[in-house]
């Protein structure tokens, strides 16, 4: 199986590590062709209105937006904000994937960043049975301000919403790739493989 990353700009590599820790081939995407070849795309952290403007130069724009509403897409950080379909501070456009609003920056600047362990709901329990402490990386993140219908919380921090689902579509605010564990990769995989 094959996944890919969108390679425009962003935090790549540590997606790349932890897929091939996972035994699946990685796929930087820079073009839309590459799109036909990937069981799914993870949309890395990064700069949200950078990755548009790159997305439209490179022509992926349109044919992203297509996958990502019927292929597993998973979006971090950056990757969240380019999946919500509400945008604010200040407003964006964005691929329309998630029904949901998203505030970016709203922990504040980088010197702000934090990490902490996150507060796991039953949905992600069913998937996870190792209790595994889930350690959130911060890093001028988005805040998901409404969800929905038929959109899943799968994390939560201090009673915000983290990491959100529908259908095989995620989208979390923090850092996977920054910390040892490779539970959350080993979800996104699952989905891909279905």
């Amino acid at each position: 199986m094959k996944v890919g990353i969108l390679a425009l700009q962003g935090a790549v590599q540590p997606h790349e590590e932890k897929i091939k820790r996972l035994g699946v081939t990685p796929v930087r995407v820079l073009y839309p062709q590459q799109l036909e070849e990937i069981g799914g795309i993870i949309l890395p952290g990064g700069e949200s209105t950078t990755m548009i403007h790159l997305l439209k130069l490179n022509q992926l724009w349109s044919p992203l937006k297509h996958f990502v509403k019927i292929r597993p897409t998973w979006g971090i950080c950056a990757g969240a904000i380019l999946l919500a379909n509400h945008v604010s501070r200040p407003s964006q456009e964005s691929l329309e994937a998630l029904q949901m609003t998203v505030e970016r920056n709203a922990y504040g600047r980088q010197n702000e960043s934090f990490v902490d362990s996150l507060v796991p709901t039953e949905i992600w329990k069913r998937f996870d049975k190792t209790s595994e402490n889930i350690e959130g990386v911060f890093i001028r993140a988005p805040k998901i301000r409404d969800l929905g219908t038929g959109v899943d919380i799968l994390f939560t921090h201090q009673n915000d919403s983290v990491m959100v689902q529908k259908d095989k579509c995620l989208a979390s605010t923090f850092h996977p790739e920054l910390t040892d564990s490779t539970r959350i990769h080993e979800y996104f995989l699952s989905l891909c493989q279905k």
